[in-house]
């Protein structure tokens, strides 16, 4: 029989394996392609793997061992690959064991060429090796990609990886740090999304930090007159704007309307039709800028004022009794110097104030003038009003000495409290009433620690019931158990009153319910479980200063235009919407995230491609009103493998995410699990027939930049909130439902499929980081010391088997058994390998958004079960599938779909 070649698709690499189910596999195997024909796949640097074991001659990367008659014996001894060559993952995938970042090869597959005598040989499991590895993708997007910067000039690029280190250069187009697409090539036509099933999404992220070697928005200034826009649809000037009839006039790139040039605006055109003027102007020559709003941007036609920070503190038994309230209280004396201030200014303009709780709530006069500060109580908290107007919201540096003599004196006036009880809508609504009398945005920094059972607006009773996991009332655990908190965030966010919530529960408190005006107004909400102050107190810290400190915007609307032929449709995030285009936020910080899904109205074409411009108006920390403008061009295509070959695994990832945890406050989970696996079978099965070239059946054949898709489908299928092990909480899985909603897509990256280092493998005299391994226990060896981080946690695993004097370095004890699982920081000692971890420990806590809580786990201890939760690849003991399973689920998916 003529040899087949392996499958190509239209010059996307095809990753495929050989069946593992149904029908044993014929005696002849694919061989190399003949001569003539093209085996697509990956630049020609890397070999390209043909599917099943080609005859070891052909392997690159393998000696080859004796020539093979045609039995099926064991196959040859092999030496281990030769240096430098990484198993690649592009083409086909037969059995063949390739080498991963430290691990050795091994050839496993089991040859048989030419006629068998007797039966053909039973299928067999699917080597772990042999299908696509996100370890591999990772690695090698970082070797091709991260080295250039990333020049934004061109229509439609997919950027590099997130998980690639690189630089970026404005010439036209938003960095992928402020917005990344599902896809940068997108079909034109309706019919062909639909065919595809591969979601039109962008995931943005409006203030996002950027590296210090890349520079920050410009801020335009264009006086009275303010920014120039479209007259119809109101886009504002960006460099796609086409300008005609000698500069006078400029015609849309959004509706295709013509508008007046203003004449202080002007200016003439060079010979190819652009303004003399391009390069001086970041509107006209860059992705993301910033205007200057003048007076008509601002509420009620009034410049607003510097917003404010409330600080509210659970004063109730519990939180007094756990330290928790004299931690507070110590640590705001000095975090008030570190309030957010915009480059040369000497003093943050935001002006703060203090309230304590627990029935009844205790504002305090600090105003500057006074010798000591007042205290006053309102103990009507059916209806709740500011008891004071001068002196509760004060400059920090003028009331210094008061500010520092209260903090003093709360945990003392407390300290024998008997109050178990508490409020808490109240407290929001005190906030929400000052920052209504001055005037001012803000955010309200509410620190809580029980389920609000107190007589009072907002009460709540205790309704967790894990029976109703797996039946068709699940849904209504994430749902809150009152609308009274969507009302009072709907005025939350009328004032530009933004709720920050942190959360220190002993037992159910009702997230899913307290977490409401949190969400709907753009706040942060952070959970300390059973918070100790010995072992958790630096965690919590440092998110509080990091929460204080970071960069905000208050009083927020976002609107997304696109180009004729698609509309923003949906929407993901910590936002409010009172119609269907804009996402208003009362506040909106550098770390989060809005989803937005486009759908076709009409047709779009290859010429013109389609555009987004994302505009943010807000107020700074200054108190100054502000637009950010963010422009992205995309591509449109005819072909559907051109969108296949544009699209972004993690994105994709980062919107399906969002969508499922969308989906279980109104359906039952196990049908939206069923719809993910459905709509990733079709986006896979549409590729299959319409890209891949023939070839049996029995392959899988995944777009080159999809292979990872079902690894991490598998993950978010198989995490809490989609299916819970025994010992996660309700709480617990509203908490993480709500931050993966505002998660970008780093984050969504290393929460779903977790980063696993080998500690031992570090070098201790470079500053890099070990090479990632996968996430499975087969990975681990009893001889080392590993590193999981997920961007919540990190966990340090310790093998049974390691030396004594690793031990000794680390943790400063001479055993394993005396290494104690109750360390929340590893001991400063001074060795390079302890020096060496810590830094790797550091490094990881500054690329995430909150502060990682450290857990040490020893190899066979109770606390084992936990980490290995977080080995994505294998069986989860919540019933999760493993990664290989799962693969062959897919498979079974597909071939029912394409037959």
């Amino acid at each position: 029989p003529g040899f087949a070649p392996a499958p190509s698709s239209t010059g996307i690499g095809p990753s495929s394996y050989p069946p593992t189910t149904g029908a044993p596999r014929p005696p002849t195997m694919p061989g190399p392609p003949l001569p003539g024909q093209t085996v697509a796949g990956p630049p020609a640097s890397q070999p390209n793997h043909i599917s099943s074991p080609p005859p070891p001659s052909t392997m690159s990367g393998l000696h080859p061992g004796p020539p093979m008659s045609g039995l099926h014996g064991p196959p040859p001894p092999t030496h281990p690959p030769q240096p430098g060559y990484q198993m690649q993952q592009n083409g086909s995938f037969g059995q063949v064991r390739g080498p991963q970042p430290n691990y050795g090869g091994a050839y496993a597959g089991t040859p048989n060429y030419g006629s068998q005598v007797g039966p053909p040989p039973p299928p067999k499991r699917l080597d772990p090796d042999s299908i696509p590895s996100p370890i591999q993708v990772i690695e090698d997007d970082r070797s091709n990609r991260g080295s250039e910067p990333f020049v934004t000039g061109v229509r439609g690029q997919v950027p590099p990886l997130v998980t690639t280190n690189f630089l970026v250069k404005d010439q036209g187009n938003a960095s992928p740090r402020y917005i990344r697409c599902t896809s940068y090539n997108i079909p034109c036509t309706s019919d062909m999304a639909k065919q595809s099933q591969v979601p039109l999404a962008a995931v943005i992220k409006p203030l996002a930090t950027l590296p210090p070697e890349e520079n920050l928005p410009y801020l335009v200034d264009h006086g009275e007159s303010g920014p120039v826009r479209c007259n119809r649809c109101k886009a504002y000037m960006c460099p796609f704007m086409q300008f005609i009839e000698g500069g006078r006039r400029f015609q849309c790139c959004f509706c295709s309307c013509v508008t007046e040039v203003p004449p202080h605006y002007f200016q003439h055109l060079d010979h190819t039709g652009k303004r003399v003027d391009f390069y001086d102007r970041p509107e006209l020559s860059l992705g993301s800028y910033e205007f200057l709003a003048t007076v008509d941007y601002c509420k009620n036609n009034k410049f607003p004022s510097p917003p404010a920070f409330i600080f509210m503190i659970d004063v109730s038994y519990n939180a007094v009794k756990s330290g928790l309230v004299r931690l507070i209280c110590e640590e705001l004396k000095s975090l008030l110097d570190f309030l957010p201030r915009e480059g040369n200014m000497e003093e943050s303009a935001i002006r703060v104030g203090f309230v304590t709780y627990n029935k009844v709530l205790h504002f305090y006069n600090v105003k500057s003038s006074l010798a000591q500060p007042q205290m006053m109580v309102v103990s009507d908290v059916a209806d709740m009003f500011v008891p004071l107007l001068d002196g509760f919201l004060v400059n920090v540096n003028e009331s210094r000495t008061v500010i520092t003599s209260l903090l003093d004196q709360i945990p003392e006036m407390f300290a024998d409290t008997r109050e178990t009880e508490t409020v808490f809508a109240p407290v929001i609504q005190a906030g929400l009433e000052a920052l209504k009398v001055t005037e001012c945005a803000g955010k309200l920094f509410i620190f809580h620690t029980t389920l609000p059972i107190a007589e009072a607006p907002g009460k709540l009773k205790n309704r967790d019931d894990k029976k109703l996991i797996n039946t068709d009332k699940e849904k209504t655990l994430f749902q809150p158990q009152t609308s009274f908190y969507s009302n009072l965030a709907k005025d939350c966010v009328a004032q530009g009153c933004c709720v920050d919530l942190f959360l220190f529960p002993n037992q159910y408190l009702d997230v899913a319910t307290l977490g409401v005006v949190t969400y709907q107004t753009g706040g942060s909400i952070y959970k300390y479980a059973y918070f100790q102050l010995e072992t958790d107190q630096d965690r919590f810290l440092n998110d509080l200063r990091r929460d204080v400190q970071k960069e905000v915007g208050f009083d927020a609307v976002m609107r997304v235009r696109t180009s004729t032929g698609i509309r923003a449709t949906d929407f993901f995030g910590a936002f409010y919407m009172s119609n269907t285009t804009d996402v208003e936020m009362a506040g909106l910080d550098c770390d989060k995230t809005i989803t937005v899904e486009f759908k076709h109205d009409d047709k779009l074409s290859e010429d013109s491609g389609a555009l987004l411009q994302c505009a943010l108006l807000y107020t700074s920390c200054t108190g100054q009103r502000r637009l950010r403008i963010h422009n992205l061009s995309l591509n449109c295509c005819t072909q559907l493998a051109d969108l296949y070959r544009n699209c972004e695994t993690d994105t994709l990832i980062n919107y399906l995410a969002k969508y499922a945890y969308r989906g279980v406050l109104s359906s039952p989970v196990k049908t939206v699990r069923d719809s993910l696996i459905n709509q990733c079978a079709q986006i896979l099965a549409c590729y299959r027939k319409n890209c891949a070239s023939p070839s049996s059946a029995g392959q899988l054949i995944l777009p080159e930049c999809m292979k990872l898709l079902p690894v991490y489908l598998n993950c978010v299928l198989k995490s809490d909130v989609l299916q819970p092990g025994p010992e996660v909480t309700t709480d617990d899985r509203s908490y993480i439902r709500q931050i993966v909603t505002s998660m970008d897509v780093a984050e969504t990256n290393v929460f779903f499929y977790p980063r696993l280092l080998p500690l031992t493998k570090a070098d201790v005299d470079s500053d890099s980081l070990p090479a990632a391994i996968r996430n499975s226990e087969e990975r681990l060896s009893k001889g080392d010391i590993y590193l999981l981080e997920n961007g919540l946690n990190i966990f340090v695993w310790v093998g049974v088997n390691v030396q004594q004097g690793l031990i000794q370095n680390l943790f400063g004890v001479s055993s394993f058994s005396q290494i104690s699982n109750a360390l929340s920081t590893l001991p400063v000692l001074e060795n390079p390998f302890s020096k060496k971890v810590r830094s790797i420990v550091d490094k990881l806590q500054r690329q995430r958004s909150r502060y990682m809580k450290l857990i040490i786990v020893k190899q066979e201890d109770k606390l084992e079960m936990l980490f290995k939760h977080f080995l994505v690849e294998d069986k989860s003991l919540s019933g999760g599938a493993s990664y290989v399973d799962f693969l062959c689920h897919m498979h079974k998916e597909i071939r029912q779909l394409l037959s």
